[in-house]
């Protein structure tokens, strides 16, 4: 990957001042992050900010699909432990959230899930006790594998953002592009035809009702501007492929181990990773549970007219899980 200078961007202090005062003036007209007549003026209270503040978030991404915006500040003094639970959160931490919100606005449109974190806009990721092996944001002694976000649904966010509260231990969060590997055209175009499912991870309740059929899916495929992935190996059942794709798969999963890139997010740091180009995870920690384990923020932003996905998805029923456009 690039040098740190090549996807950090910094906001200046009059910019970061700014981007808090409308966070703050939402937040107390509203009272809550989750206030639902908050979003409806979320376009108004975006569209004030200035040029400086719009020219860093410009979704402009090099090879790398990500960068890291740097600026704002977070006294940690103010926030309270870090919560045992997303369910415990509360409004600790709204005014990151509505920040992050702001954020999200000027990068495109918000997107929630109904069946995650009770379809808050803003979600929390913080370690949980009895979760600590699993494949979701709560975990933290197990590797959390390089994934596409939300991968099993064809309405996956374009970008995700990620805000650190805080991260004590340093705590590296991991990316790897799919535009910086060397797979071969053979191992592309087998990774290009739809033959295993991606299926709904653990983060999201289980719809009783829904019945359907796992989907095959592509993992690889070529948009107008690039090479592009689905990738979520923890939710792809590969027994089920012969040796070939399963051979190729694993190259895959080489090559985005060999690029990849571990940054310790500081608190205030605001990571955009382009979804379509990037896979993220998380390395392993030993959590104390003490109220000041690691704590980001999440949010997901869809980028309206953007084409970079097969016409296909288009027929995927998404497990039943249905995304909420703000």
């Amino acid at each position: 990957m690039a040098t740190e200078a090549a996807y950090i961007r910094r906001l200046d202090h009059y910019s970061t001042a700014q981007l808090i005062q409308a966070a703050e003036k939402l937040l107390a007209e509203y009272g809550s992050a989750t206030h639902p007549d908050m979003f409806d003026a979320l376009p108004e209270a975006a569209a004030r900010l200035e040029e400086p503040i719009r020219e860093a978030l410009r979704p402009v991404f090099p090879t790398e699909g990500l960068f890291i915006l740097r600026g704002l500040e977070i006294d940690d003094s103010d926030l309270g432990p870090t919560p045992a639970h997303w369910s415990s959160v509360g409004n600790a931490g709204a005014l990151w959230d509505v920040t992050l919100l702001l954020i999200t606005t000027l990068l495109g449109r918000p997107i929630a899930w109904e069946g995650q974190q009770d379809g808050r806009a803003v979600n929390n990721i913080v370690p949980s006790p009895g979760h600590e092996l699993e494949q979701t944001g709560a975990s933290s002694t197990v590797l959390l594998s390089p994934h596409t976000e939300d991968a099993f649904h064809p309405e996956r966010a374009h970008l995700l953002v990620l805000c650190c509260i805080r991260n004590h231990d340093r705590v590296g969060t991991t990316a790897a592009s799919i535009r910086r590997t060397g797979l071969s055209p053979e191992d592309v175009a087998l990774l290009s035809r739809p033959v295993l499912p991606i299926l709904p991870d653990d983060a999201y309740k289980k719809l009783p009702d829904f019945s359907g059929e796992p989907v095959p899916v592509r993992t690889l495929w070529e948009s107008p501007d690039g090479l592009t992935l689905r990738f979520d190996p923890a939710y792809t059942p590969l027994e089920q492929a012969d040796d070939d794709h399963r051979e190729a798969y694993a190259r895959l999963e080489a090559e985005l181990a060999r690029v990849s890139m571990s940054v310790a997010l500081e608190p205030g740091d605001v990571m955009i990773v382009d979804n379509d180009l990037v896979v993220h995870g998380r390395v392993p920690f030993r959590p104390r549970y003490d109220g000041t384990d690691r704590w980001l923020k999440r949010a997901l932003v869809s980028i309206p007219g953007r084409d970079s996905r097969p016409e296909s998805e288009r027929d995927e029923h998404g497990y039943g899980q249905s995304a909420i456009k703000l």
